[in-house]
């Protein structure tokens, strides 16, 4: 009996070194993050806006990290495949993500099977970049002015179409509050692109339109657009004399894009914090705000703290739109 006791006594030690042996490597594998190559994923395609600041953006907080991060595209179902994959990563630091307003604010909304949570399975780990929608015309409108525009809309309801990049998508919404804030009525007509969005305004299919400014500005410089606003809270340095929505006095709205990085609730919070300060970082390197504002993004640096007010900002901004608009899929 004895012998048995003695047994048990001797498992029941060699278990408990085991477990704390383990909790010990485990603990010092999060002190010695990273040390292996990091993955980024992004829910959108390669070319995508929230590619292009991830590329940027990552190459500046390796340097900080010491390791390489792989972006990794991962595009479907409005943002949503990626960044539930994000959510449900490994929880040990080696996989984070970007997304953006959609999958971040609007899809929890949007969508009734949606496999995340994104208020309580992803940390904010930083905002990356604001950048604003443009509303435009074409130039053989011969509207001048967003004034001009909401009193033609409001002449004859419903007599005028917007192209939308999708349904539920920003550019869609924000069309959508500005017509709520005039009290106008137009016609959405959804596209599988900003592109294809843009040929159909160019083409008379449609009549106006909110859209990045990347695609725009070009067709405006060479005189077959007109931009009448853009829809962020300030005017950005790279169209400075294109006035916001607000300065029209037209409408009291805003509604810009954005980008964040967020990564698995469930990952340590020192790598968390490693993690946050590398973007935080990068995103306020110069050479990283030269190359975001030359695609007409605005960096905007954040705490985990700023990040998550910022979205329940959203939230509260953009819930009662959509749920209005009966746009659940």
């Amino acid at each position: 009996m004895k012998s048995i006791l003695v047994k048990k006594a001797i498992s029941a030690t060699l278990m408990l070194s085991s477990f704390v042996a383990f909790s010990a490597a485990q603990a010092q594998d999060a002190n010695a993050w990273p040390n292996k190559e990091i993955r980024l994923i992004v829910p959108f395609g390669p070319g995508s806006t929230p590619d292009q600041i991830a590329r940027i953006v990552a190459t500046e907080a390796s340097k900080t990290l010491n390791q390489s991060i792989v972006v990794d595209n991962r595009p479907g179902a409005g943002g949503n495949i990626g960044t539930g994959a994000i959510a449900r990563a490994k929880p040990d630091g080696y996989t984070f993500g970007i997304s953006i307003n959609g999958p971040l604010v609007y899809n929890q909304f949007l969508y009734k099977n949606l496999n995340y949570d994104p208020n309580k399975d992803l940390y904010p780990l930083t905002l990356a970049v604001t950048q604003p929608n443009v509303i435009a015309v074409s130039t053989a409108s011969g509207i001048e002015s967003l004034e001009e525009l909401a009193e033609e809309i409001k002449k004859d309801r419903n007599a005028l179409n917007y192209a939308t990049p999708g349904t539920g998508s920003g550019s869609h919404l924000i069309q959508a509050l500005f017509l709520q804030a005039i009290d106008g009525e137009a016609t959405a007509i959804p596209y599988s692109s900003s592109p294809q969005a843009l040929n159909s305004l160019i083409a008379g299919d449609t009549q106006f339109t909110a859209l990045a400014p990347i695609a725009l500005v070009p067709l405006a410089e060479d005189g077959r657009l007109k931009l009448l606003a853009q829809t962020g809270a300030e005017r950005i340095e790279a169209l400075a004399d294109v006035p916001t929505i607000k300065e029209t006095g037209t409408a009291d709205i805003v509604g810009a894009a954005w980008s964040g990085f967020v990564i698995s609730n469930k990952v340590p919070q020192n790598i968390k914090n490693q993690l946050q300060k590398a973007l935080y970082d990068a995103l306020n390197e110069p050479s990283v705000i030269k190359a975001l504002r030359a695609q007409y993004m605005e960096p905007t640096p954040s705490t985990p703290e700023e990040f998550k007010a910022y979205m329940q900002e959203e939230t509260h901004r953009w819930k009662p739109l959509i749920e209005s608009l009966s746009l659940e899929m």
